[in-house]
């Protein structure tokens, strides 16, 4: 089992005998997610695997969030925004613009991208070094700001 699955279990247990419900259901929720992966693939999910899918369920959120915040319906927002801060418990440290920006430098130059044409080897690049870490959408705006600059 890897150590973020185990790190989940662990504190499913622990919100079970704290009796903190509203916790526990965000926790069975990524739990179900990565079993529902692992039943699909028919093999266990490794640390990197078991991120990606944290990291899916967090901008999922956040585009639900958003879009109850645009309808008005701030009960339903505020619940999806509780389900990320206990979703980033069990991610990364996110990474701040400056290191992001030297990342995508250091990608750029080793890829010797110069064209759009090379965002791909770019982002092929900084995905393992960002994922969880950063909104890849942001990321990828940055990577396009500079290859057409």
């Amino acid at each position: 089992m890897s150590t973020l699955k185990q790190t989940l279990t662990d504190a499913m247990k622990a919100s079970m005998k704290s009796g903190d419900k509203k916790r526990l259901g965000v926790i069975r929720l990524m739990l179900a997610a990565i079993k529902q992966i692992e039943v699909d693939t028919r093999e266990e999910l490794d640390d990197a695997q078991v991120l990606a899918v944290l990291d899916k369920m967090v901008k999922q959120r956040r585009d639900s969030a958003t879009q109850y915040t645009d309808a008005g319906r701030d009960e339903l927002a505020e619940q999806e925004n509780y389900e990320i801060t206990v979703l980033q418990d069990f991610l990364p440290e996110a990474l701040g613009d400056e290191e992001i920006d030297a990342l995508i430098k250091a990608a750029v130059a080793e890829t010797g991208a110069s064209a759009m044409q090379d965002m791909g080897k770019v982002m092929g690049i900084l995905k393992a070094q960002v994922q969880g870490r950063a909104d890849m959408g942001a990321v990828s705006g940055k990577i396009k700001a500079i290859l057409t600059a």
